[in-house]
């Protein structure tokens, strides 16, 4: 059994728009993309959905700012620990 192709995280929608908005995907190539979006995903708390557009209409507007605060903080969070990495990665050895 496996879920339904239509059931995916709401968050990751958030995330996407956020990292477009900050244009970061053209900081980073695309593995260390995708453990940056692991990063900021596994601090946010999973909100399932099965149509996005029902978030548009269900969602009071005070719940999706929320949201989109909690994805900054989150996406702050995974920025700081790329910069370290790549700091200890880039000292001589």
């Amino acid at each position: 059994m496996r879920l339904h192709d239509d059931i995916h995280n709401f968050y990751e929608k958030i995330v996407l728009e956020e990292i477009i908005k900050r244009k970061l995907d053209g900081q980073y190539n695309e593995d260390v993309m995708a453990d940056f979006c692991c990063t900021v995903l596994n601090q946010l708390p999973p909100r399932y959905i099965r149509y996005d557009v029902d978030m548009a209409f269900y969602l009071p507007q005070a719940e999706r700012t929320h949201m989109e605060e909690r994805v900054q903080t989150a996406i702050d969070v995974a920025i700081s620990q790329i910069s370290k990495k790549k700091k200890h990665h880039d000292q001589p050895t």
